[in-house]
């Protein structure tokens, strides 16, 4: 019994495995993408200067080349300060935006940005008086722009309150930095 019931398997398997037809028609096509697209991003990098000419904003076009896709998220860092590391050189800490400082008067001051996708601008906003700032509040502020992808988003967990953490995901090196130079005065228009 127990013989005729391997050779019956045995049939049967070979049978299965030998078994063809006609190829059937071909499935539907997959959504279109573009070939050869990377998830990394970008990272680009302003210095400015906050002024009643510019009304205390510093803007950014991305350029006819560069998309932002709807999805995507847009993360600006402050240069906030620059600390000497243990081997003598020094490090940028980078602190994400919104950033509210309180001023010795009491006043606030918020570093604040928004984006479409067609460009960035960072501002101030607060209880502060502008005209008043010290030029440390003001002067050659310097800004990192970081356009992460959403899908990057949605595969890895990437911590956005974090300029290193964000670089990392996106394989971005700080010499892949892209230093933007923003004209004076900034027009919106």
């Amino acid at each position: 019994m127990k013989t005729i019931t391997t050779l019956l398997l045995v049939v049967t398997a070979f049978l299965l495995s030998s078994c063809q037809g006609e190829q059937g028609p071909p499935g539907p096509p997959g959504a279109d993408g573009l070939d050869g697209t990377s998830l990394l991003g970008s990272v680009f990098e302003f210095q400015g200067t906050f002024n009643s000419s510019n009304e205390y904003t510093l803007y950014y076009s991305f350029p006819s080349d560069f998309t932002v896709y709807d999805g995507d998220v847009v993360m600006v860092y402050i240069r906030w300060e620059t600390v000497d590391a243990t081997d003598g050189s020094t490090l940028d800490v980078w602190r994400p935006l919104p950033k509210t400082t309180y001023l010795d008067n009491g006043l606030e001051l918020q570093y604040n940005f928004d984006y479409t996708l067609s460009d960035v601008q960072v501002y101030l906003d607060g209880t502060a008086d502008f005209s008043t700032l010290q030029p440390a509040d003001t002067d050659n502020q310097i800004f990192r722009v970081a356009v992460i992808p959403a899908e990057l988003l949605q595969n890895k967990s990437v911590n956005i309150n974090s300029l290193s953490s964000v670089m990392k995901s996106m394989s971005i090196k700080e010499s892949a930095v892209k230093e933007i130079s923003l004209k004076h005065p900034v027009s919106k228009n």
